[in-house]
């Protein structure tokens, strides 16, 4: 990200006492708003937190500008695991094999179908960490579930993170 700023340092503002956090507003009645709003803590005092994270190197002086190139650190990359409920997580920690529904229902000690079905086994479904055995007859009688390679991946990164 890069900020340019119109206008040199104000006169009589060195650059280390810019480094430093001081600052000479160029329009104290502006100035003095902002604060009565309270939308500026200290004048100047995030220049020094910028400084401590990109350091001096950021700021660029001319005569006429100011500007200050912040790089990114990290390279932003997908979300590898995926956000689920409580329901999904218990869930797919007590498939190992190939379940039925009821049999699912049972290792979880819920008796309500509907909710089942709504609140842990759609949402496992749709996020692609479960799978059916019978995938082109959905409603079979025979329907099994289990882990996807991504419910399994989910349940290990889960497992090394507590």
């Amino acid at each position: 990200m890069e900020i340019t700023s119109a206008g040199s340092l104000p006169e009589g503002l060195s650059k280390e006492e810019f480094f430093e956090g001081y600052s000479i507003p160029r329009n104290n009645e502006l100035m003095r708003i902002y604060k009565d709003l309270e939308m500026v803590e200290q004048l100047g005092s995030r220049i020094p937190r910028i400084l401590e994270t990109y350091g001096k190197e950021c700021c660029q002086f001319s005569e006429n500008f100011l500007r200050m190139i912040f790089p990114a650190k990290e390279k932003v990359t997908p979300q590898v695991t995926p956000q689920v409920t409580p329901q999904v997580e218990k869930l797919l920690e007590v498939i190992k094999g190939e379940h039925s529904r009821q049999e699912l229902q049972n290792k979880l000690s819920l008796s309500d179908r509907e909710y089942f079905r709504k609140e842990f086994l759609q949402p496992a479904i749709e996020e692609g960490l479960i799978g059916l055995t019978i995938p082109e007859k959905p409603k079979s009688s025979k329907q099994k579930y289990k882990l996807t390679e991504k419910g399994e991946n989910f349940l290990r990164a889960l497992k090394s993170e507590g």
